[in-house]
């Protein structure tokens, strides 16, 4: 199907985060739209919130 739409084009390679550093990874997100690295951010601030809280009830669990 990419012959068909790319005759002759090299095929884009997929982008992994598996060796980038993190300057590099900041780099390919400003490469998105405002709306996209947004969302990023948000998940991320999630994930780093509901780890907080996870931390905070375990710890404070284990000391009753």
């Amino acid at each position: 199907m990419d012959d068909i739409l790319n005759p002759g084009k090299e095929l884009p390679k997929e982008v992994t985060d598996e060796y980038k550093t993190t300057a590099e990874q900041m780099r390919l997100l400003q490469q998105l739209d405002e709306e996209d690295r947004q969302t990023i951010f948000r998940l991320i601030e999630k994930m780093l919130t509901n780890k907080k809280f996870k931390d905070f009830f375990q710890k404070n669990l284990a000391a009753l």
